[in-house]
C-alpha cells in the first residue's frame, strides 16, 4: 500500500531524510519511530504531499505522490502534529467544509455521521471546537482525516499533550482504525508503539536503523536469552544446580519468595535452549520447578542499545 525508495531530503549539507526505503502492506499498523529531529515528520510529510523530496519516491497504491499528487491524497488520512482545525466553527461544519474541500462522493449526512460515532465525537456535533477539550479536538482531527474512508491514515503525534484517560482512548481508536486501514503512527513515544503496532520502523539522523515485527525488535539487540526460574529447596545447592547447567551462562538469586520457592535469574548463551536440561537437572536433585519466564529487554531499552549501535 505504501512504497517508500531511496527517499532522500536535504538542505545544504544537512540531510534530513538519508536515503530510507520500506514498504507497509494493507492492513499494518507501523509505528515509525525516533528521537525528535531523527527525520520523523519530515519523511511523514514528503508522503503526505506537505513537502517535497531532494530524491526518490513515495508511492500510496502505486501512485506517486509528487508525480501525481492529487490522486495519492485522495488516498490518504493526515492527522499532522498540531491538527488543522478551524475552531471557530462547529464540529459539524467543520466535517462538512472538509467532506466538500475533499471533493468526497459518498453520502454525505450517513458518511459524517459513521465518521463521528468511530470517533466519539456525535455529543460534541454541535459544539465550538474552541471550547471542546484537548482530547476532543484530537478526535476532530482524527474524524477529518476518516473523511472520505481513505485506505491510508497517518497520524504525527497523535496523543501529545493528552492526559492518560484520553491517551488510552486515542490508541484504542487507532487500534480499530487498524482493522480496516492502513495505518502509520510518527511518535516518539516508546510505549504507544508497543501497544498498539503491529511493526516498528526505527529512524535517526535520516536513517533507518531496526525495521522489524513489534514481537521480535528485542531480537535486533539482545545476544542472550533470559530466564526467571522459581524452584523449590535451598538456595544455596538450586543456585550450584543452576551454575552446572550446560549454555547458563549466569545464575543468581532475585530475592523473591513464594512459600518454600525461590526465584532465579538466568541467562543462556545465543542459541542455546536450556529448558529441558534445566527440568532434568532439577528433578534430579528432587529440587520442584513451578515457575519458568522467558524475560524479553521493554522496548526502552532495546531503543536505547539500537540507538548506541548505530551511533558507533
Amino acid at each position: 500500500m505504501i512504497q517508500i525508495n531511496n527517499l532522500v531530503k536535504n538542505y545544504g549539507t544537512k540531510f534530513a531524510v538519508d536515503d530510507i526505503s520500506f514498504r507497509v502492506s494493507k492492513g499494518e499498523i507501523v509505528g515509525f519511530l525516533g528521537p525528535n529531529g531523527a527525520g520523523k515528520s519530515t519523511t511523514m510529510n514528503i508522503l503526505t504531499g506537505y513537502l517535497s523530496s531532494t530524491s526518490g519516491e513515495a508511492k500510496v497504491g502505486g501512485i506517486d505522490i509528487l508525480e501525481n499528487p492529487d490522486e495519492a491524497k485522495k488516498l490518504i488520512g493526515f492527522l499532522p502534529e498540531q491538527p488543522p482545525l478551524y475552531v471557530d466553527m462547529t464540529v459539524n461544519e467543520y466535517l462538512n467544509f472538509v467532506y466538500e474541500i475533499k471533493g468526497c462522493k459518498l453520502n454525505r449526512a450517513k458518511h459524517l455521521e459513521e465518521v463521528r460515532q468511530v470517533t466519539k465525537i456525535d455529543d460534541v456535533k454541535n459544539r465550538l471546537i474552541k471550547n471542546l477539550s484537548k482530547g476532543y479536538r484530537q478526535r476532530v482531527g482524527i474524524a477529518q482525516a476518516l473523511v472520505g474512508n481513505p485506505p491510508v491514515i497517518i497520524f504525527d503525534e497523535p496523543t501529545v499533550g493528552l492526559d492518560p484517560k484520553q491517551i488510552i482512548e486515542i490508541r484504542n481508536l487507532i487500534r480499530n482504525l487498524g482493522k480496516s486501514h492502513t495505518v502509520i503512527l510518527s511518535t516518539h513515544i516508546l510505549s504507544e508503539v508497543q501497544s498498539v503496532c503491529d511493526r516498528i520502523i526505527i529512524i535517526n539522523e535520516g536513517k533507518i536503523i531496526a525495521d522489524e515485527k513489534t514481537e521480535s525488535i528485542t531480537q535486533v539487540v539482545e545476544e542472550n536469552r533470559r530466564y526467571h526460574v522459581k524452584v523449590c529447596g535451598p538456595q544455596r545447592e538450586v543456585l550450584n544446580v543452576l551454575k552446572s547447567i550446560p549454555g547458563v551462562i549466569s545464575a543468581e538469586l532475585t530475592g523473591e519468595r513464594e512459600l518454600d520457592s525461590y526465584t532465579y535469574a538466568l541467562e543462556s548463551e545465543k542459541g542455546v535452549d536450556i529448558r529441558k536440561p534445566l527440568f532434568y537437572c532439577l528433578s534430579e536433585k528432587n529440587y520442584p520447578l513451578i515457575g519458568l519466564e522467558s524475560v524479553g529487554m521493554n522496548l526502552e531499552e532495546v531503543f536505547i542499545r539500537i540507538m548506541d549501535k548505530a551511533s558507533k
